[in-house]
C-alpha cells in the first residue's frame, strides 16, 4: 500500500479539486498513468483520477500502512 498527501489544489481546468483537503493523507490506488494522473479515494468517498503534481508520496512502515488502509476505508 502506498500513500500520498495533498499538497496543492491549484486550478486544474475542468477538473474540480473541491473533494481534496490540503495536508490530508490519501491511499494511492493506481500509480501515475501516461497522462500523469493518479487514482485516489477523495473526500467524497469515491475514487477519482487527479494530476499527480497535486500530491507528494509519503513513506510509511508496512504495519502503519495496513492500519491507515483500514482507517481510510472505514
Amino acid at each position: 500500500m502506498k500513500f500520498v498527501v495533498c499538497i496543492s489544489r491549484e486550478d486544474c481546468g475542468d477538473l474540480s479539486t473541491d473533494d481534496l483537503t490540503l495536508g490530508r493523507l490519501y491511499e494511492l490506488l493506481a500509480p501515475a498513468d501516461s497522462h500523469g494522473m493518479i487514482r485516489v479515494v477523495d473526500d467524497s468517498g469515491e475514487d477519482y483520477l487527479y494530476p499527480a503534481e497535486l500530491f507528494e508520496a509519503v513513506e510509511v512502515q508496512e504495519q502503519t500502512a495496513a492500519r491507515l488502509h483500514a482507517l481510510l476505508a472505514a
